[in-house]
């Protein structure tokens, strides 16, 4: 049985049926449903052979070539559609819902597939899912502090403490600095940055609150979405006020594992904004192996600009929790609390 689904119900996780994306690898890697596997019906330059025939001779000559391409592929296709899908039920869509996921849902329906299931509209019906979603934004608590407060170690024990967390930096594969990069893959595309946040938010629900770390609204390469960086900038904010010894080390425990070679790469993408001289004692410092003299220095511009974006907010919002000691377990603890007694209180 075929059948041909609204984006909404396509997508609903109580279907449960594997998804599998039949587009090029090009347009995979350039943005996908989280979860999704491709499966191409059409290598990139077969793609490309078709799209140029469709729109050169025609519709006919298009299909006619498509199919001498993927004829060799049909057996391949099953089986990999078999291997994801052992039940063989399955989700099936490509980028218009049109041809290619038609094609497939037909072949894998005539292997004997009880369930297969086309999303309307396809990827692109998707994309305009994921951007309107963002302009309804949940309820959010943000984290605050100064660089090296351990902020994404304290939304870990929030969500071990049951709390509803979404890790931005987790899903920009960046940690938000010239230093960001380093042990982190490969961004991944704004558009797939974007998906990513659509499945995050939609995992976290919309019952209670949401806790994401505060945020330029650019994190590395990518952009936060505006209705979600207005959001993040207006709600409450718990900021963690800690002593800049227990910050300088633990950005040293963090950034030590390092390589000279790309602590002075991130040192030298900020140089200008630390000035000649501080940059030069930075670099200095770290040939010298003096990594808490490096961090000392370039807290100097980090706290300057987060002081600065702390500025920019209503501080009617700004809830401030100190934390002197090691116990990033407990401190969340207490975060939680004064988040609930904000929360109520407003």
């Amino acid at each position: 049985m075929i059948r041909a689904l609204p984006p909404h119900v396509f997508l609903d996780p109580a279907e449960g049926a594997p998804i599998i994306d039949v587009r090029s690898p090009g347009e995979f890697a350039r943005g996908h449903i989280p979860g999704a596997v491709n499966v191409p019906l059409f290598s990139d330059q077969e793609r490309a052979v078709v799209g140029t025939l469709y729109k050169q001779t025609g519709r006919d000559a298009a299909v006619l070539e498509g199919l001498r391409i993927v004829g060799p592929k049909l057996a391949s296709i099953v089986e990999q559609a078999t291997a994801h899908a052992p039940e063989r039920r399955i989700r099936v869509h490509c980028w218009r819902g049109g041809e290619r996921s038609g094609s497939v849902a037909w072949l894998l329906d005539k292997a004997g597939f009880p369930e297969v299931s086309t999303m309307k509209g396809g990827y692109k019906a998707f994309r305009q899912l994921v951007l309107s979603s963002f302009t309804e934004v949940p309820p959010l608590v943000v984290l605050g502090g100064y660089t090296g407060t351990g902020k994404t170690e304290l939304l870990r024990h929030l969500s071990s403490l049951d709390e509803v967390v979404v890790d931005l930096e987790a899903l920009a594969d960046h940690k938000g600095s010239s230093f960001g990069m380093l042990g982190e893959a490969p961004q991944p595309t704004q558009e797939h940055f974007e998906n990513r946040l659509w499945a995050a938010f939609r995992a976290a629900g919309s019952g209670r609150p949401i806790w994401l770390e505060d945020e330029s609204r650019k994190i590395g390469r990518v952009l936060l979405p505006a209705p979600l960086y207005d959001a993040l900038r207006t709600a409450p904010l718990v900021l963690v006020d800690m002593p800049q010894a227990e910050r300088v080390h633990r950005l040293v425990a963090d950034y030590g594992r390092f390589s000279v070679e790309d602590l002075g790469a991130a040192v030298q993408r900020i140089a200008k904004r630390l000035g000649p001289q501080h940059a030069k004692a930075a670099l200095e410092a770290l040939q010298a192996g003096d990594l808490a003299t490096v961090a000392r220095i370039t807290l100097h511009y980090y706290d300057r600009t987060y002081a600065y974006g702390l500025a920019q907010r209503d501080a009617r919002t700004i809830t401030t929790v100190e934390a002197p000691s090691h116990d990033l377990c407990g401190l969340a603890l207490r975060l939680k609390e004064h988040a609930a007694s904000t929360i109520s209180s407003r």
